[in-house]
């Protein structure tokens, strides 16, 4: 492989590749609360469709979901590329702020809001057109770093966790080790903003696991609540003072 100038600024010259010129959550029916800037919609409405896409007023649908069509890049995901017998051109880079990444030959490229599939469809035209025949390009996620949901309430790890691929909502409990058992409640809310508002729906977590109610993929921060049964708690709370009070009674001669 010999490289014009000394660098990958100029041309990549090959024996077979020289050119010859020169990435909606379904749910049971359930009441969804519209949260709007102004505070609570004064209109609940039932939705059997993609959470946020209830006919409620400012509400769109147009919004795409994770996992419908690919794991979709952002900021600060790392991108793993390769260009089939050109090493030179084969890197890891990082998504940057404004969505590009910066490649050898082609400089500043747009990676934000497209699929793996689609940046290599992108850089295998764009290498195809000037510097190589008939280009074999692989692009690989390597990091999954722009696109999270947070997960709080009655599990055993709450916290912020990375969406790789399409991930649904027994998933991320799973991610977050689970319900905690001692104290949770069926219920847990799903909160999303779609266009500026944010909307809520409730799904029953016992029911998803039993096969008896779909179970929704999640997208790009949406924050999941694991609600907590006041009896459960009542309960622990209970036990954890029931030794104290023990230890505390007066010994009987």
């Amino acid at each position: 492989m010999l490289m014009c100038a000394g660098s990958l600024t100029g041309c990549v010259t090959s024996s077979d590749q020289l050119a010859g010129s020169g990435p909606g959550v379904h749910a049971s029916p359930s009441k969804v609360d519209v949260l709007g800037p102004n505070g609570p919609d004064s209109q609940s409405t039932t939705s059997t469709g993609t959470l946020g896409d209830a006919p409620a007023r400012g509400v769109s649908s147009a919004a795409t979901t994770v996992g419908k069509s690919g794991y979709v890049v952002g900021a600060l995901d790392v991108l793993e590329i390769s260009v089939f017998k050109v090493p030179e051109l084969s890197k890891s880079v990082q998504v940057a702020d404004t969505g590009t990444i910066n490649l050898p030959l082609l400089g500043e490229v747009q990676a934000s809001g497209k699929t793996a599939s689609e940046i290599e469809k992108d850089l295998t035209r764009q290498l195809g057109a000037k510097y190589l025949k008939s280009p074999q390009v692989t692009v690989y996620i390597k990091e999954h770093n722009s696109q999270r949901v947070t997960i709080e309430g009655a599990v055993r790890k709450p916290g912020v966790y990375p969406i790789k691929g399409t991930m649904s909502l027994l998933q991320v409990v799973a991610t977050a080790e689970g319900v905690d058992k001692d104290i949770y409640s069926k219920d847990v809310t799903v909160f999303r903003t779609v266009d500026g508002n944010r909307t809520s729906q409730a799904y029953d977590i016992d029911a998803i696991r039993e096969g008896k109610a779909d179970d929704p993929p999640l997208r790009q921060g949406d924050l999941v609540v694991v609600d907590t049964s006041a009896a459960k708690s009542a309960f622990q709370n209970t036990l954890k003072i029931l030794p104290a009070a023990g230890a505390l009674r007066p010994t009987v001669w």
